[in-house]
């Protein structure tokens, strides 16, 4: 294609945004995105171009930004940011004109799109400059949050979670900072290659792949999905602090492992991969499509120790007859449901559903699963509790919530894994052994 024709205007740009934002539920931004290219392509006749799905995440991403710069074009620069975030609503992006909206976008991204040539932007390039100029020279104030697509209320949460962690400063600007950019799509080997074996093979296929502290990550290029490597069930796709989190997890060939909230499969098959085809790892979820998703992966990699069903974590699970008779599981592995605040550099639109209400209805949930999973951890055993939040109450104190109830387990270890030391999302993940 043409880098003329890879220039897109606001008016594409707009119409897209609009059929989105016209979605009642409104689904996850990029799972929509790939659904609506068959469309583009009917009707543009041709493939939709990568910059249009980049601009609607970013559009997505500083939606509260070019609100900001739209109230200190209109009312100037002298705002109290605390108090105007506490009425803002991500639907007040749509009090915006089009030409609006997109200029300020436009302008935080640098996107090569065609700007209205009806369309005069008069003082706001300066409004701009000087807003960019303030957030910057002042990193962990309201302007420096919104200038990186998060709310200044959430900067209290953020410091907590930096003190629990013992972030720097410069550990949580780094936090802050990386939430303006999507990590690399890290990999994960299911075989006894190298990482320095795989890349060529990668390279081969036009993807943009190298190895990152000895793990294998991609960056664009051809599809990975489409690669010799990928359907030969060689690589996953895994984030960083997802295998960081299947680590945790130190099951031996021969063990009973039960993966409670397993979804698609990615920290299941990882656990399998070092079991060597002995034991079992039950695989369960609340949906039976995403199963479906996991026994392909697992058929992929031709892992035959696996074994799935639904569980809706209302009551104990009914151990099954190999599990029963060593009385439990030697490792249970609860990746629970979350506010996936930990997400948002993948997942931009995530952020706008988190609020106070979700956070609640999350740790209830997140206890009730802890709860009803606890009793299938044999006498000795462990049992691994993750989330992909960094808040507190979802991880520390839910943790110590359990505990309190259950003087059984003692615990050994809790940590946020990924993000900032690594770019990658973030985790958190807490190991506790059944005393009795």
């Amino acid at each position: 294609m043409s880098s003329a024709r890879q220039i897109i205007t606001y008016e594409q740009l707009h119409s897209l945004w609009l059929r989105w934002q016209a979605m009642s539920p409104r689904p996850p931004l990029d799972r929509w995105l790939k659904q609506h290219a068959a469309g583009w392509r009917r009707h543009q006749g041709e493939p939709m171009p990568m910059a249009v799905s980049d601009a609607m995440i970013q559009a997505v991403r500083y939606m509260q930004l070019a609100c900001a710069l739209e109230a200190v074009q209109r009312q100037g620069a002298n705002i109290d940011w605390m108090t105007w975030d506490d009425t803002w609503q991500p639907d007040d992006s749509d009090q915006l004109s089009r030409n609006n909206f997109w200029y300020w976008i436009h302008q935080r991204c640098e996107g090569r799109w065609r700007v209205p040539q009806d369309w005069n932007s008069g003082s706001r390039k300066q409004c701009f400059i000087d807003f960019q100029e303030r957030a910057m020279s002042n990193p962990l104030s309201p302007e420096w949050m919104l200038w990186h697509g998060l709310r200044p209320q959430w900067l209290p949460l953020l410091q907590q979670r930096a003190e629990r962690s013992r972030w720097s400063d410069m550990d949580l600007q780094r936090f802050v900072e990386q939430q303006s950019a999507r990590p690399p799509l890290w990999l994960r080997i299911n075989t006894s290659e190298s990482p320095e074996t795989i890349l060529p093979q990668l390279l081969d296929a036009g993807i943009q792949a190298d190895i990152r502290n000895g793990t294998l990550c991609a960056q664009g290029g051809n599809g990975l999905q489409q690669s010799e490597p990928y359907k030969a069930g060689k690589v996953e796709i895994q984030d960083l602090a997802s295998q960081q989190l299947s680590n945790m997890v130190a099951a031996r060939k021969g063990d009973k492992v039960w993966d409670c909230c397993a979804g698609a499969g990615g920290k299941t098959l990882a656990i399998a991969s070092r079991m060597e085809q002995k034991g079992v790892v039950v695989a369960t979820d609340l949906h039976q499509f995403k199963l479906d998703e996991l026994k392909r992966r697992a058929k992929r990699a031709s892992y035959l120790n696996i074994r799935t069903f639904t569980w809706d974590a209302e009551a104990p699970l009914r151990l099954p007859a190999e599990v029963a008779r060593q009385q439990g599981f030697d490792w249970v592995l609860i990746d629970a449901p979350c506010t996936a605040s930990g997400t948002w550099r993948r997942n931009a639109d995530a952020r706008w559903r988190f609020d106070a209400s979700d956070s609640a209805e999350m740790e209830a949930l997140q206890q009730k699963i802890l709860n009803n999973a606890c009793a299938a951890v044999r006498k000795g055993g462990h049992m691994v509790y993750a989330t992909c939040s960094w808040q507190l109450s979802e991880n520390e104190e839910a943790v110590a919530t359990f505990l309190a109830n259950h003087p059984e387990f003692a615990l050994e270890s809790q940590q946020m894994v990924g993000a900032p030391q690594q770019d990658a999302d973030c985790m958190f993940v807490a190991k506790m052994t059944r005393m009795a």
